[in-house]
């Protein structure tokens, strides 16, 4: 038998600059100093809060930031990876899209059932 041995070259740069960056990110979180944690104001609705933020109301008592900007790019991106999902459902036959299953799935059940239920 023989044993294993190490095998050294430049394919290790990786797996040591993993390390190191491993390192480092725990150097820094370790020695970050984060502010005294602030609690809300007991009669302050917390949820309205953060509807009238996402909006740009100034209408909850817990002060915020306004997100509309990212209110409207997420439902941007969020319609056009729908309308990605649509089109990649889709077939083409015949040089033209058609849906994936328009027989209802019959050359399927025919399959297994062995027959013609018209």
């Amino acid at each position: 038998m023989t044993r294993p041995r190490l095998k050294l070259g430049s394919h290790l740069a990786r797996g040591v600059g993993a390390v190191a960056l491993f390192v480092v990110m725990v150097l820094t979180f370790l020695n970050a100093s984060f502010g005294e944690a602030s609690g809300f104001p007991a009669d302050a609705s917390i949820t309205a809060s953060i509807g009238a933020a996402m909006f740009n109301l100034d209408l909850g008592g817990v002060p915020g930031e306004g997100f509309l900007v990212v209110f409207i790019v997420i439902a941007i991106v969020l319609d056009a990876a729908l309308d990605g999902a649509v089109y990649l459902a889709k077939r083409e036959e015949g040089g033209r899209f058609a849906e994936a299953f328009t027989d209802g799935g019959r050359d399927v059940v025919d399959s297994v059932l062995g027959g013609d239920d018209e």
